[in-house]
């Protein structure tokens, strides 16, 4: 086994560590001591913690294991040793900050616990995503749902989660909380692909335009940018026209708009996020 394997091996395991750390800070110090449920078997876990006053980690362990092994059954050995090393660290986490070190809640405003738990989840699954692992529960939930059913993933994670979610605010009595732990879903779910994808940092402009020649100039001597022509076809018309791709940064965006503009007033452009991009004037490659 080479430097370079054992290297990329101990960096994902270290970061998935990290994830899970930073998940069990945002259960101990926002969501559970505000009963707020953001499903999932740590949803779970909070409510039984409420009512019977039973070890958040521990509780997790029992939920996840007999889904992990259903999973294995099912699904195969699709996600394996990180699985279980991920579920299993946040368990352990969860329990050392909460038993352990008795962790003060970080407010006593739910609102706050809400936003600043969805956050804080999210900053730790999306870690724990990057790195290939997951902490089971909803996800294996998902991946069997996609199996048997015509519904995707993301769709079975997302219902056993609202189930959960609205469960949860019928046993405690209170619809609010359960709107306090959609809120937290809705902003881990945002976290989570901010940090899997990156922050929307550039722009990509698809420009079609009868002035071709005069933008790609202003584009390279301008703009100091490169581009790329790519050939389309009108679907009415059937008339066959080159289609220019620049991708710029986000302070560039309204400059390039308006040089487009002043160039050709009738081009039709087209401008969608981009949120990584690697590269000459952007970030660069990594080395193999």
């Amino acid at each position: 086994m080479s430097f370079k394997i054992v290297k990329d091996f101990l960096i994902d395991y270290l970061a998935i560590a990290l994830g899970t750390l930073i998940m069990a800070l945002a259960l101990v110090l926002f969501l559970s001591p505000s009963k707020i449920v953001f499903g999932g078997v740590g949803g779970i876990a909070i409510v039984i913690k409420q009512l019977w006053d039973f070890p958040l980690g521990i509780t997790m362990i029992l939920l996840n294991v007999p889904l992990f092994l259903i999973g294995l059954k099912l699904l195969g050995k699709s996600f394996g040793a990180r699985t279980f090393y991920a579920f299993t660290l946040f368990a352990f986490f969860t329990d050392i900050l909460d038993r352990g070190l008795e962790l003060v809640p970080a407010t006593d405003n739910i609102l706050l616990a809400s936003i600043f738990g969805g956050i804080t989840l999210g900053l730790g699954l999306g870690i724990v995503f990057r790195f290939q692992g997951t902490t089971g529960g909803s996800d294996i939930v998902g991946q069997i749902i996609d199996k048997y059913t015509n519904l995707s993933i993301g769709t079975g994670i997302i219902l056993t989660d609202f189930l959960i979610i609205i469960s949860a605010g019928i046993i405690f009595g209170n619809i609010n909380l359960a709107l306090y732990g959609l809120i937290s879903l809705y902003l881990s779910g945002q976290i989570i692909d901010m940090v899997i994808n990156g922050l929307d940092y550039a722009r990509s402009f698809y420009i079609i335009t009868d002035q071709e020649e005069d933008i790609k100039q202003m584009v390279l001597d301008k703009m100091e940018r490169g581009g790329t022509v790519m050939m389309g076809e009108g679907f009415y018309s059937e008339e066959k026209k080159n289609i220019l791709f620049v991708v710029v940064t986000l302070k560039e965006v309204y400059a390039l708009r308006q040089k487009v503009r002043e160039i050709d007033p009738d081009a039709f452009i087209i401008i969608a996020d981009v949120h990584e991009v690697l590269g000459h004037g952007f970030r660069p490659r990594i080395n193999k």
